[in-house]
């Protein structure tokens, strides 16, 4: 991989490897951002111009990596993670956008079934990992069980024990098939979640965002920050580490990780021949249909 980075997106240094390197979260959330990310907020807002055109240029890329994916046969994990309102729908969107839902799958799985909670933890997840040629990515994953189930008692202590000294070794093995496993967590501040869970509350278009686990879970911000440190100690490892966005600015974060993930995902630009459109035929004997046509009504 380093090897592709290299060739593709410019020489890393050590200062650069550092940076990516997630360091262990304190207590308080807001310190854990500030002492664990080396670059200091902006306080400029990024321009709807300026994010557009540089998401276009993202675009163009994550273009180029899905065909290499599909040619070389890759197999790409990414798993998001983070509290409610933290931003990792609109970032999935910015990455999906633009390129094929036959390569980029997005898995989104319900509550279990009674047949699943009698299950093994993670067998419900094993099918939709990536075959070769697709990039799979899991909008939260089987780390629910480090997060929202521990804090709402949806699973026992030892149960979640278990799983954090478990995950590592099934981790190894996704890894050891072939898999790239990249692991993202958003973290947003305290008052930029209220701030956008209240615009749930009040915008008709996003009150289907807001569920009754995301008012529960919102009083519990400290339970849910040392539920985070202790998935980060058990399972930021450097085979299957954690990578940290800071999401306040949803423009910055959503261009900050399709930049990370491009330079993770080895990829080259396959060759491509100039396209160019066939002459269309002549109408011929061609003649319009002698039947009612229901045109939809043009009301803007």
């Amino acid at each position: 991989m380093a090897k592709n980075e290299k060739r593709h997106h410019g020489k890393s240094s050590r200062k650069d490897e550092a940076q990516e390197a997630p360091a262990p979260a304190p207590e308080a959330a807001t310190e854990a951002v500030s002492e664990a990310d080396p670059n200091p907020a902006r306080s400029k807002s990024l321009s709807r111009k300026d994010y557009e055109k540089a998401l276009r240029e993202l675009h163009v890329e994550l273009v180029k990596m899905q065909e290499w994916v599909q040619h070389a046969g890759l197999k790409v994990c990414i798993v998001f993670e983070g509290r409610d309102g933290a931003g990792k729908g609109g970032t999935i969107k910015a990455i999906t956008e633009r390129v094929s839902p036959r390569v980029f799958r997005v898995v989104a799985l319900p509550a279990p079934t009674e047949r699943q909670k009698s299950q093994m933890y993670i067998q419900r997840y094993i099918p939709h990992l990536p075959a070769a040629g697709e990039i799979v990515i899991f909008d939260r994953s089987w780390y629910n069980r480090a997060g929202v189930e521990r804090v709402m008692g949806f699973c026992s202590e030892a149960q979640a024990k278990s799983f954090l000294q478990g995950t590592p070794l099934v981790e190894q093995a996704i890894i050891s098939s072939g898999v790239i496993l990249l692991k993202y967590w958003l973290e947003v501040s305290p008052d930029e979640q209220t701030r956008r869970l209240e615009a749930r509350i009040e915008d008709g278009r996003k009150i289907w965002k807001l569920s009754p686990m995301d008012l529960k879970s919102y009083g519990r911000w400290y339970d849910y920050s040392r539920a985070r440190d202790e998935m980060f100690t058990a399972t930021d490892l450097p085979s299957a580490p954690w990578y940290v966005l800071r999401s306040d600015d949803k423009k910055r974060a959503r261009l900050n990780l399709i930049k990370h993930l491009l330079a993770h995902v080895p990829y080259e630009a396959l060759p491509r021949e100039k396209i160019k459109l066939p002459k269309r035929q002549g109408r011929g004997d061609y003649k319009e249909v002698d039947h009612p046509i229901r045109y939809i009504a043009e009301a803007y």
